[in-house]
């Protein structure tokens, strides 16, 4: 049985026996989802109200959670596992949701998976800016070639006639 606190030191264990339970499932052919995990975790006592209660908890708009959803990896997909281990912990101590302490669990995560990015980084951040806004490597920025771009057009050339409607060839 585990038990449960809402410390950094057990969720650390709570990160790395749930990817252990994925491997685990994955080798017996089963569904890694969050009923398989609550049942191999605590037995006859994740009954339907239980896991009822600890998928209810879990809000997240871009992943729907309910007992037999397959789970991604949580090693690529760190931020829903988040959310259930906050759930399980809510739900095993009586502690509101809210009150799991968020910066210690993600804090775990990054101990549990030292080479995985952690949780609270933005991976867009400003070291991706896109292509066009950097500035020109330094062993381009003497050359003198010439600028080569699109002709310039003559005014006359963008006056064409257009045919008014009506008016077809007439013949």
């Amino acid at each position: 049985m585990i038990k449960i606190e809402n410390t950094q030191e057990c969720f650390v264990q709570l990160w790395l026996r749930l990817e252990r339970t994925r491997r685990l499932l994955r080798t017996t052919h089963k569904r890694f989802c969050i009923r398989r995990v609550l049942k191999a975790w605590f037995g006859l006592r994740a009954n339907d109200d239980f896991i009822w209660e600890v998928c209810h908890m879990i809000d997240l708009d871009e992943y729907s959670v309910g007992g037999y959803e397959e789970l991604p990896p949580p090693k690529l997909y760190p931020r829903l596992h988040r959310e259930f281990l906050r759930a399980i912990v809510a739900a095993k101590t009586g502690i509101s949701y809210y009150r799991v302490h968020l910066k210690e669990l993600d804090a775990a995560y990054s101990v549990a998976f030292p080479n995985s990015t952690p949780i609270n980084v933005n991976k867009k951040s400003a070291h991706s800016q896109p292509a066009h806004s950097q500035p020109c490597p330094p062993s381009r920025m003497g050359d003198s070639l010439p600028f080569v771009g699109p002709k310039p057009h003559s005014v006359a050339s963008l006056k064409t006639p257009v045919a008014h409607v009506g008016e077809g060839r007439r013949g």
